[in-house]
């Protein structure tokens, strides 16, 4: 399993993803879930993936040769006109490789090969965008009704986003509100696990404002995980006693 959320604020676009892929407890790996490509001044786009590790690769392989020789291999999600056409272009990729493996000898097995991705960016000239797409190849797009996404075990960090998120917020407060909701994560699920990767990209600027990865020695992340634990049972025994009578 894993874990990757994708928020939109006013001044941008904050991303992280977790790295750890497993078959079994006693079968885990580390794979990286975040690509990000960038044509300074005119656009960057950031793709995170959960799922099938497999069709993943296959989908940000095929991407990787078609930006690489664009004029060969058309069409390029770095030419594509708007940020529509380029998650259209994802979707029916993640769609294709998915019905060739179907189709392949091991049929009736199809749910073994679906993902989910969330893609984001900016084109120069238009607003930042945020999509997430499904394996059937459609998406929805995030609004600031909507205004971020999580694929893979979800359901563990979404409290905390749903109570801390302000799209007003800065990109440093956002990094911490998102480090809060993988550590929840870790915290309740095996399968998701360091280290994580963590992406900013600002407003009209088509680079990453801010790249790394957060590793088990990470000591800010250890001061938010540990801090976060004494705030919560802090807050805890704060709370009126429950009474008998």
């Amino acid at each position: 399993m894993t874990y990757c959320v994708g928020m939109m604020l006013d001044k941008g676009l904050v991303l992280m993803s977790d790295t750890r892929t497993n078959s079994g407890v006693d079968n885990i790996s580390v794979f990286r879930k975040s690509f990000t490509w960038s044509v300074p001044g005119e656009r960057i786009i950031t793709i995170m993936t959960a799922g099938n590790l497999a069709t993943t690769q296959s989908v940000i392989s095929q991407l990787e040769e078609r930006n690489k020789a664009p004029s060969e291999r058309r069409p390029s999600i770095l030419e594509e006109p708007t940020m529509f056409q380029v998650a259209t272009h994802v979707g029916n990729l993640l769609r294709s490789v998915i019905e060739g493996r179907q189709s392949g000898p091991v049929q009736g097995e199809g749910a073994r090969f679906t993902a989910t991705m969330i893609v984001a960016g900016q084109i120069r000239d238009m607003e930042p965008r945020l999509f997430m797409i499904y394996p059937e190849g459609n998406f929805i797009e995030a609004n600031f009704d909507t205004p971020f996404f999580q694929i893979g075990e979800t359901k563990y960090g979404r409290p905390i986003l749903l109570r801390g998120y302000d799209k007003g917020m800065d990109f440093e407060q956002a990094v911490k509100l998102l480090m809060v909701s993988f550590d929840s994560t870790v915290a309740a699920n095996l399968s998701v696990g360091l280290p994580f990767d963590l992406t900013v990209i600002a407003r009209d600027h088509f680079e990453p404002l801010h790249q790394r990865r957060i590793r088990a020695d990470d000591p800010y992340f250890n001061a938010i995980s540990s801090s976060w634990s004494e705030a919560l049972r802090a807050a805890f025994y704060q709370l009126p006693d429950y009474r008998f009578d």
